[in-house]
């Protein structure tokens, strides 16, 4: 049986203050019964690339509906930008939610153009200019003139992405933004995400493909069967758990590096000539300290804590997709 999760309350950007998005137990119950997300309490910073996890199905996408105002809550509130109204806010924020959505018969910078002109606070003026940026970001500049019908799942995913860079946002929210994208394509994403965020923009990214999050968010959201079970920053998050050490001795000196790690109060297990143990409160440095001191010929010293996988797999009981 699962222990019961503890959230870890969120925390101010250390670079920027006040919060990007802001729910205060946001639910939403469908007229089958079923709780796609269960009294959540989002947190967001400012500045933040904040990696929201989960797998398919856990209420990640329609927490995101919810924030942006597509989908009506249940009960909760959620803020926008510090807006309890997204409509006010919402040019200010870039959005990929659940797969692009285009004309099949027009081209890509043509659908671009659709959605640039309806966007009334957008300037007429450097559409142009605009578009082929957003496109040329996106590796899509080559392809601008094919009909959007002809485009590969990748190259649609790319237009969603060049539509919401039409023009600079404070808040971009990806909902699976490399769906459908080869692996350099979801290089090119993680590149851009970091482009994005050190130009000051908030990252609001969704995924259920964790290795992929892992690589650039500074803060981590975890849902499963419509709860947020864990968020706060990613260094709070890495360092739950119980860490480990693992000491690599030279031959002949096993036993007189047990002998100092129990009396460090540590319960050792030894494979050949490596020692392992918990941690525990003991502060790593004081170990090969005293092996030294002791005579200890020390090879290898690592410290191992929980990979955000297991982190995952303790706090659900679930797998969790690492890899595409």
């Amino acid at each position: 049986m699962t222990a019961p999760a503890t959230v870890v309350p969120a925390v101010t950007s250390p670079v920027t203050a006040g919060t990007a998005v802001r729910t205060q137990g946001l639910t939403k119950r469908f007229r089958s019964g079923q709780v796609a997300v269960d009294g959540i309490d989002l947190l967001v910073p400012r500045g933040a690339v904040y990696g929201f996890l989960g797998p398919n199905g856990s209420g990640k996408t329609t927490t995101i509906r919810m924030i942006l105002g597509l989908v009506r809550p249940t009960s909760g509130q959620a803020w926008l930008l510090d807006s309890p109204n997204p409509a006010d806010v919402l040019p200010r924020v870039g959005a990929l939610v659940e797969g692009p959505g285009f004309h099949p018969y027009l081209t890509g910078r043509a659908n671009l153009a659709r959605l640039d002109a309806a966007d009334q606070t957008s300037d007429a003026r450097t559409a142009d200019r605009r578009a082929s940026e957003a496109l040329e970001r996106v590796g899509l500049l080559a392809a601008e003139g094919k009909p959007y019908r002809q485009y590969s799942l990748g190259m649609k995913q790319r237009l969603g992405l060049a539509a919401a860079l039409l023009r600079r946002r404070d808040l971009l929210v990806l909902d699976e933004p490399t769906n459908g994208l080869d692996p350099q394509g979801t290089r090119e994403v993680r590149l851009l995400i970091r482009e994005l965020a050190q130009a000051g923009t908030t990252v609001l990214v969704s995924s259920h493909l964790l290795g992929e999050i892992e690589q650039v968010c500074t803060h981590i959201g975890i849902m499963s069967r419509g709860r947020l079970l864990l968020q706060g920053p990613r260094d709070v998050i890495d360092s739950r758990g119980v860490a480990r050490v693992a000491v690599t001795v030279a031959p002949g000196h096993v036993a007189t590096a047990a002998g100092v790690l129990r009396v460090l109060g540590l319960d050792v297990s030894i494979e050949e000539l490596t020692l392992g143990a918990e941690l525990g409160t003991l502060a790593p440095a004081r170990i090969p300290e005293a092996l030294v001191h002791a005579g200890v010929d020390v090879t290898g010293f690592e410290v191992r804590r929980p990979s955000l996988e297991q982190v995952f797999v303790e706090l659900t009981g679930e797998g969790f997709d690492v890899a595409r």
